[in-house]
């Protein structure tokens, strides 16, 4: 416990830091958007209390405010899709029941059941609130789309939640490690697009998207986990490095996606558009990716998971 007490000081001081760097540099320059960061910044103390939480005192803490975070992120994808139909507004609504069931599966370390739920049994039985209504316009984009929301808001982020119960001695620890690098992976892609980025990746979906900001990301990421694995995962330098490469490419095809799904859903509706730019839906987007990617790597080579 006092290990784990340290390094939640060591992070809490840190990110005190950070936060305040911040504050002095949005005002110093205030003609340059520093929103993202914030947004990411908030994200930090939010998972820093999931941590706490999940560390000091109990995992299933962690697991709800983890269930809560995949239902906000759902709802926000939900309000991007223009619809008026009672139909798609019910199927919504089965989708919502999911989330605490696919948490169920994790509480009670089911992991067949936690793997196959939403990708095997939510896609087959999710249509039936449109059979049912004998609903048969936009039939393919409604349930095609909601079945792809709940892959992305809640079976990736769900993989945050079952680290603590699948690994209980390193579990936390790797949570805490994934979100530090692909937050820091998110930031420096940012920072660097903002001052150096040149050639834009999608420039019509996200313009802080650049080729400099992945390169840079890709490299500070992938040191950042060679220097910190020995301290919060069993992993040897190798696969140190090797999960730091697949944490930045995750996080940068996480980042994208969600970029270029906002904008495909929002077109033509700039105020909301900008609206979420603040939305949990912004802050988790690399995570969605990372957080399955890295569990199941890690499932495969070790036996403690």
């Amino acid at each position: 416990m006092s290990s784990s007490l340290f390094t939640l000081t060591l992070i809490f001081t840190a990110l005190l830091v950070i936060h305040i760097v911040y504050k002095i540099i949005a005002k110093l320059q205030p003609d340059k958007d520093y929103s993202g960061i914030g947004n990411k910044i908030k994200t930090w103390w939010g998972m820093l209390v999931i941590f706490c939480l999940a560390t000091l005192f109990n995992p299933i803490v962690s697991l709800i405010s983890l269930m809560v975070l995949a239902f906000f992120a759902l709802k926000e994808y939900f309000s991007m899709i223009r619809t008026t139909r009672k139909a798609d507004r019910r199927l919504f609504l089965w989708a919502y029941l999911a989330i605490p069931v696919q948490f169920y599966w994790i509480y009670i370390g089911w992991y067949g059941m936690f793997i196959v739920f939403i990708p095997l049994y939510v896609f087959l039985v999710l249509p039936l609130p449109r059979l049912i209504n004998k609903g048969t316009v936009g039939f393919l984009r409604s349930v095609s789309s909601t079945q792809w929301g709940l892959m992305l808001m809640v079976f990736g982020l769900s993989h945050l939640a079952y680290f603590p119960f699948a690994a209980p001695e390193y579990g936390s620890k790797l949570v805490l490690f994934l979100v530090v690098l692909t937050q820091l992976n998110d930031v420096v892609h940012y920072l660097v697009s903002l001052y150096l980025g040149k050639r834009k990746v999608v420039p019509t979906a996200n313009p802080f998207l650049t080729w400099e900001g992945f390169a840079c990301a890709f490299i500070v990421t992938t040191a950042a986990s060679y220097f910190i694995h020995p301290y919060l995962t069993p992993f040897d330098w190798q696969f140190g490095i090797f999960i730091g490469v697949l944490i930045s490419l995750a996080g940068f095809f996480g980042s994208l996606t969600v970029s270029v799904l906002k904008r495909d859903l929002l077109i033509g509706d700039d105020n909301k558009f900008d609206a979420l730019k603040k939305s949990y839906l912004s802050r988790v987007d690399s995570l969605t990716y990372t957080s399955p990617v890295m569990f199941h790597v890690v499932r495969y080579f070790f036996d403690f998971m």
